[in-house]
C-alpha cells in the first residue's frame, strides 16, 4: 500500500460535543481509515459546542474523502470545513519580487531610476559585458516551460505547468540564493520556442529549460546552445543524470562492483533515460539496454522514428530483443524513469546478487520500493517518503550557482561528471550505508560542493 503523504494533507473542521469522548473518537476515526494524524486543535469551545481542527496525511484525494467521510458519520459530529493544505500553500501563487536597494526618499529615487538609472543604462550600451555587474543578469535564471512533459502529468499546456515552474523558481532561491523566474510559452512549435527563447535571453544569465517533451527537447537545447552566449541546461535530462549517477558511484562502493562490468538496465528512452545512458557511458559504462514500451531498443528496430539517435547508436551492442522482465535477468542495475507498476518481486529476483534498483517513475514507481529491497541491495526511489531519494535539487542549484558566479557560457560533460562527484563526496564513508547514499536535500554542504566543482571545471575550460 502506498504510503500516507504531507502533499495529500488535509485540515477538517469539526463541531464535536463537548464531552471527553469527543476528540477520542475523532482521532480513532482517523486512524482507522489509515490516515496519519498530524496535529488537532481546539478552535473553540463552549457548553454546547466543542470545534476542533484536525490535521492529517493521506495517500491520495479518494483516501481524503474517505478520511472526510468517516469523520462526517460520527454521532453528533458536523463537518464544517476540508481545506486541502497543498492548495492552500499555493493560494496566490509561492513567488514574488521585493527591491534589493531603499525606496524611501526622492534621492532613492533619482538613484534608483530616472535621472540616474540612464547613466547606468549608456554604460551597458558601450560595453554590454557591465550588464553582468550592474544588473540581476548575474544571478537570474529563466526557467522555460512549454508544458508538454510535465511531471507525471503529460501534456497540460503553458498554464497549468506554472505551479511547478514556480516551485523550481523557489527551490533555485532557497538552495543557491538565484532569482529564477517562470517563463511559461503557450507554444509548442521548436522553432517559436527557440526564437522566444533567444529573444528574451539578454534580461537572464542562464536558461534552465524544464518539462519539455522528447524528442522536441533535444533539438531544442541544442540550438539553443549554439544560439546563445549563456548556458542552457535541460534538467529532466542531465539534473537526473548527475544525481543517478551519484548515488550510483556511491552504491557501486557498497556492492563492490565496477560501472565498466555491469549489466545495466534502463526503462524510459525519453529525456531522462536518454542523458543518464550518455552520462555513464561517460563515466565507464560498458553495457546499457534500454526499454521503452515496445521492449528493448536497438538499432534496427522497427517504428523507432521517436527514439533518440544517440540511443540507438549507442546502447545494447548485443541487439538483444524482447521485453523489459527478460533483460533484468542477471542484471546488476535496473534504472527506472518511465511508468508506475512496470515490474513486479519477481523479475527483482532474476537480477544478479548484490542487484542495484533505482525505480524513479513519480509519484509511483516501477516497483514497490519495499518489494523490490526484499531482493535488491541498494533500492532508491524519486519519492521522498523512501531512503535514497534521487531528487534533482541536489544538482541544479548548485551548478546553476557555479555557472553565473564563473560567468560560464557553455555546460560540457565534464561540468555533468564534477557535479555528480561533488555530491556523491557529500556522504561519507562514515555515513554511507545501503539506505543512504545520497545526501539529504537539506544538507547545506552539496549546493555550495557542486558549485565549486562546476565553477573549478569552468575556469579551466
Amino acid at each position: 500500500m502506498v504510503n500516507t503523504s504531507p502533499g495529500y494533507a488535509i485540515t477538517v473542521r469539526v463541531d464535536l460535543l463537548p464531552d471527553a469522548s469527543a476528540t477520542s473518537g475523532l482521532t480513532q476515526a482517523i486512524i482507522s481509515e489509515g490516515a496519519a494524524l498530524t496535529a488537532l486543535d481546539v478552535v473553540d469551545s463552549n457548553h454546547q459546542v466543542l470545534t476542533v481542527d484536525v490535521t492529517c496525511n493521506t495517500r491520495d484525494s479518494e483516501h481524503a474523502k474517505a478520511v472526510t467521510q468517516a469523520i462526517s458519520l460520527l454521532p453528533d459530529a458536523q463537518v464544517r470545513k476540508v481545506s486541502d493544505r497543498t492548495f492552500l500553500l499555493h493560494l496566490g501563487g509561492k513567488l514574488e519580487v521585493r527591491p534589493k536597494v531603499p525606496l524611501k526618499t526622492r534621492d532613492d529615487l533619482s538613484r534608483a531610476y530616472t535621472p540616474g538609472v540612464a547613466r547606468v543604462c549608456l554604460a551597458i550600451a558601450e560595453d554590454p559585458t557591465d550588464a553582468r555587474r550592474l544588473t540581476i543578469k548575474r544571478n537570474t535564471v529563466a526557467v522555460v516551460t512549454d508544458g508538454s512533459a510535465v511531471l507525471g502529468l503529460g501534456n497540460i499546456g503553458a498554464l497549468a505547468a506554472m505551479p511547478v515552474m514556480e516551485g523550481k523558481a523557489a527551490l533555485f532561491k532557497r538552495f543557491a540564493n538565484i532569482d529564477a523566474w517562470p517563463v511559461c510559452l503557450d507554444t509548442q512549435d521548436v522553432d517559436e520556442i527557440v526564437r522566444t527563447v533567444q529573444i528574451i535571453a539578454p534580461a537572464y544569465g542562464g536558461i534552465n529549460l524544464e518539462d519539455i517533451s522528447a524528442p522536441r527537447c533535444f533539438e531544442i537545447e541544442q540550438r539553443l546552445r549554439e544560439l546563445l552566449d549563456i548556458p542552457v541546461f535541460h534538467d529532466d535530462q542531465h539534473g537526473t543524470s548527475i544525481v543517478v549517477l551519484a548515488a550510483l558511484t556511491n552504491a557501486l562502493k557498497l556492492v563492490e562492483k565496477s560501472i565498466s562490468d555491469l549489466r545495466i538496465v534502463i526503462s524510459g528512452a525519453g529525456a531522462a533515460g536518454t542523458a543518464i545512458a550518455q552520462l555513464l557511458v561517460a563515466s565507464g559504462a560498458r553495457n546499457i539496454v534500454a526499454y521503452d514500451s515496445k521492449g528493448a531498443i536497438y538499432l534496427g528496430r522497427p517504428d523507432s522514428e521517436r527514439t533518440s539517435k544517440w540511443m540507438l547508436e549507442n546502447t545494447n551492442e548485443s541487439g538483444i530483443s524482447g521485453s523489459l522482465a527478460d533483460g533484468l535477468v542477471g542484471a546488476d542495475v535496473f534504472i527506472g524513469v518511465s511508468a508506475p507498476n512496470l515490474l513486479t518481486e519477481q523479475d527483482i529476483s532474476t537480477m544478479a546478487d548484490k542487484s542495484i534498483v533505482f525505480a524513479l517513475s513519480n509519484p509511483d514507481p516501477e516497483i514497490d520500493p519495499i518489494l523490490a529491497s526484499k531482493h535488491a541491495a541498494i533500492v532508491a526511489t524519486g519519492r521522498s517518503d523512501y531512503p535514497n531519494q534521487i531528487n534533482n535539487v541536489l544538482a541544479f542549484p548548485g551548478i546553476f550557482r557555479g555557472l553565473l558566479d564563473s560567468g560560464a557560457s557553455q555546460i560540457s560533460e565534464e561540468i555533468l561528471v564534477a557535479a555528480a562527484k561533488a555530491i556523491a563526496s557529500c556522504v561519507t564513508d562514515a555515513q554511507l550505508n545501503s539506505s543512504f547514499i545520497v545526501p539529504s536535500v537539506f544538507d547545506s554542504n552539496v549546493a555550495p560542493a557542486v558549485a565549486a566543482a562546476v565553477q573549478s571545471v569552468a575556469k579551466r575550460s
